[in-house]
């Protein structure tokens, strides 16, 4: 039988699961459970200096505390290094990937003499310093290989299953982006679709945070020819100074200690209505919530 949808839940180690990860667990979990599909857990490690040893399997003991366990075995990112480099590989031959030379102070200093300000909190947009057609690398050791994003069309467009039409002119606001660090790291973009599409994702959904990665992943999945994942994208916990919750401002490891309650407000956070029971009778009783509309269909 062909299983129609695939989604997969896809945390980094660098920190334990805490109450925004876990609302994208849930969520990802239930939409695939909704359409009779299958869940995937992938631990997205290709960062590692940012990993802490050991969270891998914490984060996956926390899932199972809250009844949300991978209905195929895991696989880690660091361990497809060969997957990517086949991708990164064709992408050079389509002439989509070059090696660039340039520091953040190029980058920063080449902005400037054009006349372009970066916005604050914004990343810097790559100029294109190093294209084949600006002379490469001009005698530069590499630092990174950087995706050559396609002028035609400049704007992607997608629609996200909760937030609607979708819009970003990847050229203007986001530039060549890095695909690989000389140092070795592959970059989250070219993992995540090469990834996907190798496990056969069919939906992706995840945090709200990640919506602007959609269209470079997109870029990448047209020039590699791989089918395009449907995006939903869950709304964001946020801390107490009203910044979406994450490790990076002191976001808290799970309570589990009542593993229903944390899932509750996972819940609630979804627009789901709070049930009683034991964790399984109230993932249960969700799924079928989400089967009648509480699919987030419609941003609030």
């Amino acid at each position: 039988m062909t299983v129609l949808y695939r989604g997969r839940f896809a945390p980094s180690p660098t920190g334990p699961l805490h109450a925004g990860s876990l609302v994208a667990a849930l969520a990802s979990w239930l939409d695939a459970r909704a359409h009779g599909g299958i869940w995937i857990v992938r631990i997205e490690d290709v960062d590692t200096p940012r990993c802490v040893p050991g969270v891998d399997r914490l984060i996956l003991q926390q899932l199972a505390t809250c009844g949300l366990v991978s209905d195929e075995p895991e696989v880690w990112q660091s361990e497809r290094g060969a997957l990517y480099l086949q991708a990164l590989n064709q992408l050079v031959a389509k002439d989509r990937a070059y090696p660039c030379g340039c520091s953040r102070k190029d980058i920063e200093a080449a902005l400037q003499a054009a006349g372009l300000n970066r916005e604050r909190h914004h990343a810097a947009v790559y100029p294109g310093t190093c294209r084949p057609e600006n002379g490469g690398l001009q005698g530069k050791p590499a630092r990174a290989w950087r995706f050559a994003v396609p002028h035609e069309p400049a704007v992607m467009t997608w629609t996200d299953r909760r937030l609607g039409p979708q819009a970003q002119n990847v050229v203007h606001e986001v530039g060549d982006f890095i695909l690989r660090r000389a140092d070795g790291p592959w970059a989250y973009q070219l993992a995540v679709v090469v990834d996907d599409a190798a496990q056969g994702i069919t939906h992706v959904v995840r945090g709200e945070d990640l919506a602007d990665n959609t269209p470079r992943q997109i870029a990448l999945q047209r020039s590699l020819g791989l089918p395009l994942p449907a995006y939903l994208h869950t709304p964001l916990v946020l801390g107490a100074n009203g910044e979406k919750l994450s490790k990076q401002n002191g976001a808290q490891a799970l309570d589990l200690g009542e593993p229903v309650l944390a899932l509750q407000r996972a819940a609630a956070t979804l627009g789901l209505h709070t049930v009683a029971g034991s964790v399984p009778e109230a993932l249960q009783a969700w799924i079928s919530q989400w089967k009648d509309g509480f699919s987030l269909c419609a941003r609030p």
